[in-house]
């Protein structure tokens, strides 16, 4: 479930502690279907932390005027303006304590495996640091690939969370500080340049972290299927096209989505499972340009 599994994770664990046991949730991890698990879990991830607030985290007000996006959209898109009445208010706390480094290095670790597996060799290279933290960008550096891998990691992994200790040293990947100055856009481009960092973490990290409010995650299968959901469509839409169909909700996308992923839990799985791509046609050629090709094969025979 690659990166996934990694913002998952903290949800569960505060869905744990709250005694909360979602529907959908449920339904996913009851599912033989792993693609279907998948599906879910991508697309739930705003519920989940909109739902709850942050383990050991007092709750944040938005970094920007709720009221304000929930008008702007609401007058925008009527359809969203019926979400917004129909559900429970826009809320998601950002999360405070991890650098951005620290946040990178754990993602890196959970692509591709099970959480119980992530969580075990996370916190056997977090013994490689101090006061339970991982290795510093320095110390990651000088650690031996051996002793790395001796915590069970791939052999793609420890070049990962060397190339990020380096990028991180240099600047490209900036500290939270830096962090907060930066462009959406100029963090994409900055994180992504890291060896096994992906746009959809790092649009992750975008709204849970630093509580972005402009963020549209366009590859998000939830995000799709709740866009199909609430405009009545049979297909998902393109990446290009939900992010054209986006304009209307700027500088608020990030609220927009989160009701996307409102929409997409609300309608089930039963629902959602049968969205599916638009499929491809071909067109149909014309009798005069099926005649030109007959007329040609004919010439070459």
């Amino acid at each position: 479930m690659n990166e996934v599994v990694f913002w998952l994770r903290r949800f569960n664990e505060i869905c744990a502690r709250r005694h909360l046991q979602p529907r959908s949730l449920l339904l996913a991890l009851q599912c033989s279907n792993p693609d279907f698990a998948y599906q879910h879990f991508r697309g739930m991830l705003c519920f989940f932390a909109a739902m709850t607030t942050t383990i050991n985290v007092p709750p944040a007000k938005p970094a920007f005027d709720l009221q304000e996006a929930l008008r702007h959209l609401s007058e925008r898109d009527e359809i969203l303006k019926v979400l917004i009445a129909e559900t429970h208010a826009f809320g998601i706390d950002a999360e405070a304590g991890q650098s951005p480094y620290e946040v990178l290095l754990e993602a890196i670790v959970y692509q591709s495996i099970s959480g119980k597996a992530a969580a075990t060799i996370y916190g056997r290279i977090k013994a490689l640091g101090e006061n339970d933290r991982p290795p510093s960008p320095d110390k990651m550096l000088k650690l031996p690939a051996r002793k790395l891998r001796k915590a069970g990691l791939s052999g793609a992994k420890v070049l990962a969370m060397k190339d990020l200790a380096k990028k991180t040293i240099s600047g490209i990947v900036p500290t939270h500080d830096e962090a907060v100055k930066l462009s959406d856009a100029e963090l994409v481009e900055r994180l992504v340049s890291v060896r096994g960092i992906g746009a959809w973490t790092v649009e992750m990290f975008l709204i849970f972290r630093l509580g972005r409010p402009d963020v549209l995650p366009i590859h998000d299968l939830g995000v799709k299927k709740g866009w199909s959901v609430a405009y009545g469509k049979k297909h998902m839409p393109k990446p290009q096209e939900l992010l054209k169909f986006g304009e209307r909700w700027r500088p608020y996308r990030t609220v927009a989505s989160w009701y996307m992923w409102r929409a997409f839990e609300r309608a089930g799985y039963k629902v959602t499972n049968k969205i599916l791509p638009k499929a491809v046609r071909r067109k149909k050629e014309s009798p005069a340009k099926k005649r030109r090709a007959k007329t040609e094969i004919g010439h070459v025979l």
